[in-house]
This record gives structure tokens, sequence and C-alpha cells, in this order.
């Protein structure tokens, strides 16, 4: 197959979008694909075999992280000297509005894919009245797709239910060769711990820095709990505010973390807490229980995909102001329990590997091939 993806993020930014589509290029040329990306410029020209087209992009004035990629005429004669079996274009903002009409235009097939609950996300940036005009835009962008594919049960329910049609499951995945319990060591612990002593547990938290992560929700757990200390691995807009609102706590900044690096953070950390409401999937947790760390997550979104409550970590209700506080501290009450949990989380990670979820998603490619429109999954 032949495939042209439009995506307003791409590398070098460092996050769930960015991991889940470099796995799923990796599996498709190594199938045998061929793959082209249209992305904001900034990036590789190539990427393991992907030929990667570099828009112009301004920044975001909100989120200065996403980039707004307008499209020019040198996109539509990339796309039709590529002249692919199909267009898929991931959260279609401004160069995903540009895939899809460029998609219709020439009657190819199309995909699209919901990764990041913008509509849930503007409640945290003083612009919650404007979600039920952005459910609407959505709508009118993704059903002009013959699939509009989701990485959680939970977002296939929200979206149907906003009118968004042929939704369907894209699998989750995680790569179990480089997340894995042994690459826990001492020296990433003491650097994880940074200025404070190993005197307690430690708590751990990775991804982006932003005000949907809702992170300030673990200052009471650090308050609740006097010799637990936390580490904040990755960076964003809102890290100076965090750096204020932590401030007089055993809170280190670590900054961003890759490769082996960051597999040795989450190896290290005694629990990992994403206390955020507003998450698709939350790929970092599924990264964390690989990596042996047992889970605390929002009992919201996608995340209970991941996490069953007591089996494999802990779930708590954003609603209740105690209830991160008290998932933390079931976790962490008996060493026996919290390495049951451990254990059962890696087992969870071994289910969900990219090459199933890659093959998942070319059977999707083939069914829109063949056929006019997927019908709704039963």
């Amino acid at each position: 197959m032949r495939i042209a993806f439009f995506t307003e993020t791409f590398l070098p930014k460092v996050d769930g979008i960015v991991t889940r589509l470099t796995k799923t290029l990796q599996h498709l040329v190594a199938a045998g694909d061929e793959v082209l990306i249209f992305c904001p410029e900034g990036g590789p020209d190539s990427y393991l075999g992907a030929k990667v087209v570099g828009v112009p992009a301004l920044p975001l004035p909100l989120y200065p992280e996403l980039k707004l990629a307008l499209p020019r005429p040198a996109v539509s004669e990339a796309l039709e000297q590529f002249r692919p079996d199909l267009v898929h274009v991931v959260n279609p903002a401004v160069l995903g509005l540009g895939g899809i009409w460029l998609a219709k235009s020439r009657n190819l097939p199309l995909v699209a894919s919901y990764h990041t609950h913008l509509p849930k996300y503007l409640e945290h940036y003083g612009m919650g009245m404007l979600e039920p005009l952005l459910w609407e835009l959505l709508k009118a962008a993704h059903n002009q797709a013959s699939l509009n594919l989701c990485t959680s049960t939970a977002m296939v329910a929200e979206l149907a239910a906003k009118g968004i049609q042929h939704t369907a499951l894209w699998q989750r995945g995680v790569d179990t060769d480089l997340f894995r319990p042994e690459w826990r060591n001492d020296s990433m612990r003491a650097r994880l711990h940074g200025s404070y002593g190993d005197t307690g547990h430690l708590l751990l938290y990775i991804g982006r820095l932003s005000a949907e992560k809702q992170i300030e929700r673990i200052r009471p757990v650090l308050e609740a709990m006097p010799q637990t200390r936390l580490a904040l691995v990755g960076d964003g807009p809102h890290r100076q505010h965090l750096e204020r609102w932590f401030e007089g706590t055993p809170t280190t900044f670590v900054g961003y973390l890759a490769g082996q690096d960051l597999a040795s953070a989450y190896a290290c950390g005694d629990a990992f807490l994403f206390p955020s409401s507003t998450e698709t999937l939350g790929l970092v947790l599924l990264e964390a229980m690989a990596a042996g760390c047992p889970v605390v997550g929002a009992d919201r979104g996608g995340i209970p995909d991941i996490v069953s409550d007591g089996e494999n970590g802990c779930l708590y209700d954003p609603d209740l102001p105690h209830s991160l506080t008290a998932a933390v501290q079931r976790l962490l009450g008996e060493s026996q329990t919290r390495a049951s949990l451990r254990q059962a989380a890696r087992q969870e990670a071994e289910r969900w590997g990219w090459a199933g979820a890659t093959d998942q998603l070319r059977g999707y490619y083939r069914k829109v091939l063949n056929q006019t429109k997927v019908p709704l999954p039963t």
C-alpha cells in the first residue's frame, strides 16, 4: 500500500502521538508499505524509509509546542507525485483539514484518527465556553472520513455520541523490549531524587508539563506523605508555574529523558502518578507498566482501558479531592501488594505490541480500500 499521512505533530516533538506514529511507520515500512508524511517543518527529511515533507508552521499562541501548518501548493504537488492509495489524517486541525480537502478532491480513500481530547483541554486554558463549537468543527472534519480511529473504547463511545460516524478502536501498543523492570538502577534513582535524600517512596510523573495534565493535584499527596519524593520528567509550557506550585516540597524537575535513560527512570519509580482526566489513552501509563512501575491514574477517558483498579494499578476519582492521595496510599501501603501490582502491570503491557497494533491498522486500511464505507463495529 501507498499511504500518505497528514499530522499536526511529529518529530522532533516528543509525546504519545509521535511515539505511536513513529512505531507505526516502522512497522508499515517493514511490511513493505510506502509512506509519505506531511507535518510541520523542523523534523527530519525521512524516517526509517518514509519520506517526510515539512510544511512551514507557526506556534499556537496558548500552546507553543503545537505548530499550525498551512497547506501550500507544494503539498498538493508532492501528494500528486506520490499517488497514494489512501490518506490518513492524524488529529485534523489546519494541516489536517488540507489533507481532508486534498483527499476528497482527488477521490482518495480517507481515514482519520483522534488522539488528543482537545474539547476537554479548553477549560484548562479558560475557553471552556468554546467546547460545543469545537465539537461541531471536529464532527464536520471527521465525518468526511470513511473510518475514524480512536485509541480507547471510551473515546469510541464519546465520539459516536457526539455524532462522529464510522468509529473504531485502534489498539494500544508499547515497546516492551525498551521498557523493562531490569533497567532499575541506583544511579538513575539518585538522579531522580536530585538534592533530596532517598528516605521513602519515589513518586514519578513522565510527560508534558502542561495545564491539562493537572499535575498540581500531586502536591496534596506529598503533604500527606512527607517521606515521599517526586520526580517530574519532561518539559512544557507549564513548567515555571509548576516550579512555583511545588516550591517547598521534595520535587525534582528532571527535564526530558529519552531512550534507555527514560526506560531506567520508569523502572526506578515506586509509583507512577498520572492525574490527568483528559486522556484519550495515556501511553505513558502503559510504558510505566512495562517497566514494572505500579501506576495510579484517573478513572476517566481511556485510562480504565489500561488500568484495572487493584489488579495492575489503582484508579482515583478526579471529582473527589482526596481520592488521589488515598489511591497512592493504597498502592504503597504493603510491599506484597505493590510487588503483585508490579508483576501484573508488566504482564498487561506484554499483551500489547506495536506489531499487532499496526497489523490491525493495515487491516482497517484494506477494508477502506475494498469498500466505500466501513460498517460500524458491533
